[in-house]
This record gives structure tokens, sequence and C-alpha cells, in this order.
């Protein structure tokens, strides 16, 4: 039986120690987070998480959704534990006051949601897609939405979800065929089909308000073939009124659920839509111009906003799938007897020693916890930054920043440690790793959906390198690389060094990649496309290591002054010695491979043998 147990502590250490957020007040959402208020939440979060969503974690894997005469059924379970979740008030945390939310930031909501995450990837869904939903309804639906619409997704009566895929493209929305149709009371008809729906239908709730991106028709039944056309619309599962009320069945059917190699107890569905009922979310954007293009709509701004928070989200879905994934490993580990320790028996009384004396299953344990806790203190961090970049202080604009170039490392970066840390957590187990019993290879299986879902990781690394690093003259990275560069500056000390030299040649070799493909890319655009993903993972491994340099520091100054319990900064600085030891030197290979261009990529011929 898998085990999982919610990393309080270690939030704690990094809401408190690290990021001392209670000393933050000044940030929208944190006058009212004292150290009480945290660890009050933290904590009753990882009981939910452990007694009420985990339990379910393996049975839901094993029953999966059902699709019988049209309806979508969850596993077993699901149902009741979703009542409680929104009953404890769960899916309002970071959602308005006015809304019955309880406005907290998304530092707190960040660290809910790992843990829900890493108990229960399928069920944890079902209410994250909804707050996603709920959060950019808020920012762009009229005030009847606001007013009427947005509570009930608060509260959990009604859901939501985000529809974006279609059956013949994904990323390229300019390919969408899914219309919509304007009618004389200001509402539109819609017509087409979405795939790949997380959450699309279920049983757990009344209605599902569908977030839907589609092409308007002009006045002569075209659509433009590129974004003019592409707008952002609420379609509800059942019609709502402007009162509030649900009326009758809308235009919204589904067609199927997919049959997935994981995240199985989450209904990924097919949904068509046949002259359904759809508001536009936005203001209208005003006419074209003659001889001009015609504007974006406004309402895409909210789409992209809900991309972005769920981009961040998933990369926190990897870390989550690493975590558990490590607590499962380490306790098979800790308990599996296997050969001798290469340096002499361990227990000579005992038939063999347990598994963990052997150096590369520590290794392959010692990996994952050092991604887990640093990619944790960089989610965190990024976090904080958000709130920054809403707030009055002076370098708001530069957390802005900040923030986009982080999102796609972190969607990405993350998800790949993830998945890779899963596939170690499974490989400490043997052959016991891949029997569906032991509960470890549905780690692996649903966390390989975390590299390709709100984006492939591909096109992150293309986001990063082909929008990110230009925009505004390079203004982010230009900030990213100079916070760096300062901190290492100010704490260049002999006790540090260890920590910060590391990490000072992994900077400058970032810094000469950005530059390189400054200088290439321009020229030669497969050159940023072939080294795209090098790139990202650069920019990870570098900015992460920057978080272990940061905790470091503080577990030194804590063990010098024997402050608290010593054995979490002992663990704290032996992590950080691994990603300096084992991590930074994967810098300069990749400033390498970036450097060897695409020529031989191109030069491939894609030939059936």
């Amino acid at each position: 039986m898998p085990v999982y147990r919610a990393p309080v502590d270690d939030y704690k250490f990094l809401l408190h120690e690290l990021f001392e957020v209670e000393k933050q007040s000044d940030l929208p959402r944190f006058a009212d987070l004292s150290a009480d208020t945290i660890d009050d939440i933290l904590t009753n979060a990882g009981k939910f998480c452990e007694q009420v969503l985990q339990p379910l974690n393996q049975s839901g894997d094993e029953e999966g959704c059902h699709f019988e005469n049209g309806v979508v059924r969850t596993p077993k379970g699901f149902a009741e534990a979703y009542k409680q979740y929104y009953e404890a008030g769960w899916g309002g945390l970071g959602a308005p006051e006015e809304v019955g939310g309880s406005n907290l930031p998304p530092v707190i909501t960040m660290a809910v949601a790992e843990m829900q995450a890493s108990a229960n990837h399928s069920l944890s869904m079902y209410p994250w897609l909804t707050s996603a939903a709920y959060s950019a309804l808020y920012a762009t639906g009229t005030p009847w939405m606001r007013e009427h619409v947005v509570p009930k997704m608060v509260s959990g009566e009604w859901s939501g979800t985000m529809c974006l895929s279609e059956p013949h493209c994904g990323t390229d929305l300019r390919l969408m065929k899914t219309r919509a149709v304007e009618q004389p009371d200001g509402s539109y008809r819609m017509t087409g089909t979405k795939i790949f729906i997380s959450g699309g239908d279920h049983d757990l709730a009344d209605n599902i308000i569908h977030m839907v991106i589609a092409k308007i028709l002009d006045e002569n039944g075209r659509a433009a073939n590129d974004l003019s056309a592409v707008n952002f619309f609420m379609v509800p599962k059942y019609v709502v009124s402007e009162d509030g009320r649900m009326g009758a069945r809308n235009g919204v059917a589904t067609g199927g659920i997919e049959k997935k190699m994981g995240i199985k107890g989450n209904a990924t569905c097919v949904l068509n839509f046949d002259d359904a009922v759809a508001w536009r979310l936005g203001p209208k954007p005003a006419a074209a111009k003659a001889g001009e293009k015609a504007p974006a709509s406004a309402g895409m701004a909210g789409m992209f906003a809900m991309m972005n928070a769920a981009r961040i989200g998933v990369g926190l879905q990897g870390v989550a799938a690493a975590e558990v994934a490590y607590q499962n490993g380490l306790n098979y580990a800790l308990t599996r007897r296997v050969g001798r320790a290469l340096d002499g028996a361990h227990e000579p009384d005992q038939p063999a020693d347990l598994e963990i004396v052997h150096p590369d299953v520590r290794r392959m344990l010692l990996h994952c916890r050092a991604f887990v806790e640093g990619a944790r203190a960089l989610a965190l961090w990024t976090s904080i930054n958000i709130a920054i970049a809403s707030s009055s202080r002076s370098e708001r604009e530069t957390a802005a920043l900040l923030v986009d170039l982080m999102t796609p490392v972190i969607k990405a970066f993350f998800t790949d440690m993830g998945f890779e840390a899963a596939n170690f957590a499974m490989q400490c187990y043997g052959g016991h790793g891949y029997i569906r019993d032991n509960g470890v290879e549905q780690f692996v299986r649903d966390a390989r959906i975390n590299q390709i879902y709100e984006g492939a990781n591909g096109v992150q690394a293309i986001d990063l390198v082909g929008r990110k690093l230009a925009r505004k003259n390079g203004a982010a990275p230009i900030a990213l690389l100079s916070l760096i560069g300062n901190w290492l500056g100010k704490n260049d000390s002999e006790d540090l060094a260890a920590f910060t030299k590391p990490v000072r040649r992994g900077l400058d070799t970032l810094q000469q990649a950005t530059m390189w493909l400054a200088q290439h890319g321009l020229q030669k655009p497969n050159d940023a496309g072939a080294a795209a993903m090098d790139y990202l993972r650069l920019m990870g491994i570098v900015v992460v290591g920057w978080m272990w340099a940061q905790m470091a520091k503080l577990a030194l100054a804590k063990s010098a002054a024997r402050e608290g319990n010593t054995s979490i900064y002992d663990a704290k600085l032996n992590c950080a010695r691994y990603w300096m030891e084992r991590m930074m030197p994967e810098c300069a290979m990749l400033y390498e491979r970036i450097q060897a261009g695409s020529d031989t990529i191109m030069a491939f011929e894609p030939t059936v043998n």
C-alpha cells in the first residue's frame, strides 16, 4: 500500500525561515498571514490530504471513470471526498471574500495544491481546474457572472474546465475549427469539438462551467486564419440565467472519455458543442480600421492569464509527483533487504542488509529529494513575485518579468525532473515497482502527463527562447542574471564557497548561453529551436542552484547557532551539496550542446526504412 506524509515541516522552513512571509504584510492578501494561521492551514491541509484524498488514489486508478449512456461516473469515494473538500473550505482558499473565498495569496494556495496532487493527482484536478476557471471568469466575466456563477464554483456546487485542444490542433490556435456566431441578444451560439478536457463531465457537481476558446465568424460567415478571430467564452453544461438560476441542458454533449496511461480517476472527455449557448468574455474589441489587422479579443488576456497560472500549477504537480514517489522509494529502501553493503555487512545478524546501504539507491533518493526541496523553494519564490507584481512596490515590474520568465521553466523543468524522480523511485523497488499492487508504477504513469498538457515541454522551451528572452529588449533575463549575480557578490565568503562557486560557474555559463542565443537565434532560428530544451534545463538547474545556495546559507547559520532541530539543517546542507556536485556540472555539458547548433538535427531525413 503506497504511503504519503504531507511535507508540512519543509513548508514551514521555507515560509517562516527562508522567505519570512510574515514580514511581507504590505503585499496583497498577506496582511493576515500570521505564523499561527499559516501553520494551521498547512497542518489541516496535510491531514485532509493524508486521510481523505490519499486512500482513494490507488483505488481510483484501478477503477477509473465510467462512461455509460452518455453519463460519466467517477470512481467510488470520489464524490464523498469532493463534498468534504468543499465543505472544509479548501476550494476557495485563493478566491476573493466577496464570492465566498478566503482571499489567501498564491504562496499558501500553492502549498496546499502540491499536497493535494501528491495525495491524489486525479481527484485534485477537479477542484484545481475549477479554481483556474473561476479565477478567469472573475477577471473577465460580466457582473452577473461574478455575482451568481463564480460563488457557486467557489463553493463546489458547480465546477469548471478549460476547453482548448481540438482533434486536429492544440498549440496552434489559428487552426481551430470551433465557431461562435453572435445572436441578437448579445449571446453566441457555438459549434465544434474539443478534446482532452480534464473533468469535462462527471457526477461531482450540479453544473459544469466550460471556459472555451473559439473563433467568431464575421458577417460573411468566415473566420480569419489568425488570432484576431479567437475569443474566450463561458459555456455552461446547463444554461444559466442572469439571476443565477440553472435552466435547460445546453448543447454540450460528452462524446466519450479517453482510455489513458495515467490519471485514470479524472474524466478526460471529448466534448461536442452543438449550437450551444455561449457568452463572450471581456469587452468587445473595437472594429479594425481600414487596411489594419483586427485587434485581439480583450477576453483572451484572461485566457492567457489562466493558462500561465495553469502552467505553474502543472509544474507544481511535477514536484508533487516527485515528493510522493520519493517517499515510497525511501520507505521501500528502508524495509527491503538485498545484498551486503560494499564496505562490509551493516547488520551481520540479518540475512542481508537493507537496500538503503547501497550508494546507487541513495543517489537516486537524494536526487529526488534535492530536486523536490529546491524546486519547492523556487515555486514559492515565484509565488511571492506574483504578489509583488500586483503590489505598489517599486520592484513590481521586475517581479512581473521574473514570473513571466520562470513560468515555462517551472512548467517544463519541474515536470521533466518530476517524471525522472518517479522513475528513480520505481527503480528502487526493482521488479516489484513494475507490479501494480505496490502502487509506485502509478506515480510514473500519472507523472507523464505533466510533461504534455498545458503546453508540451518542447513548446515551453520555444516560448522561453523565442519570446521570453527577447521581450522588452531582454529585460527579464537581465534582471534574473543581475539578481543572482548580486546575491553571489554579497555572499562571497569562504564558508559559503562550496555553494556559491558552483552557482557562479553555472550563472556564467547561463549568461554565455543567453548571449549565444541572442547572436545566433535571429540569424538562424533553427539553432534556437535545437537549443531550446537544453537552455531551459540549464536555466532550471542554475536557478534551483541559487535557491539551494540561499538555503545552505540559512542552514549554516542556524546550525552554528544551534537553533531548533539541527537535523533539518544538516539535511538541507546535504541536499545543497548534492545539487552543487551532481547537477551544476551539467551546465557546461548543456552549453556545449547548445553551441552544436541545428545542422545535424535538420539534416535528419524522416524516412521509413
